[in-house]
């Protein structure tokens, strides 16, 4: 995907640090991951892919408060992180979690295709539920089992 902004091309590093910062605003606010990319909105998601390059030297926090700031985010009730402890000793980090999904958004963006598009498309899956209930196994499931789940809209 080309980069309109600062030229060159968008990279699976930008969509890796975009799904990043997805995860720490949706962490830090305690809202769903799809809430935070609804607010960033497809313009949005353009501008951060664009800008990620840059981006990604500056301080992760900073770049949290911008997006909060920037796109009027609310803090909700969500907290991805109250899972029982005996079912999940070992929960995923943000960079984990960000891992996942820039691999998935990779892998479904056809080549010279939209990464934001795909990133819209990605995050409003009923197959994140899954991905994101760290009591289930669906996160650390290898790329391509995540990726037919996304397809086939079901684990099963």
């Amino acid at each position: 995907m080309e980069n309109k902004l600062l030229g060159g091309e968008v990279t699976d590093n930008d969509v890796l640090f975009v799904c990043f910062i997805i995860e720490k605003t949706a962490r830090t606010l305690k809202q769903r991951n799809q809430y935070v990319v609804e607010k960033l909105g497809y313009e949005g998601l353009l501008h951060e892919l664009y800008v990620a390059d840059v981006r990604h030297c500056e301080n992760p926090l900073q770049v949290v408060d911008d997006w909060i700031n920037d796109y009027k985010m609310e803090k909700g009730t969500f907290d991805i992180l109250d899972v029982d402890r005996e079912l999940a000793p070992n929960l995923p980090s943000e960079l984990d979690m960000g891992s996942v999904y820039a691999r998935l958004v990779c892998a479904e963006t056809p080549e010279n295709g939209d990464y934001a598009e795909t990133i819209q498309k990605v995050y409003q899956s009923p197959i994140c539920q899954i991905i994101d209930n760290y009591e289930s196994s669906g996160f650390c499931e290898p790329s391509h089992v995540i990726r037919r789940a996304f397809e086939t809209g079901s684990f099963n």
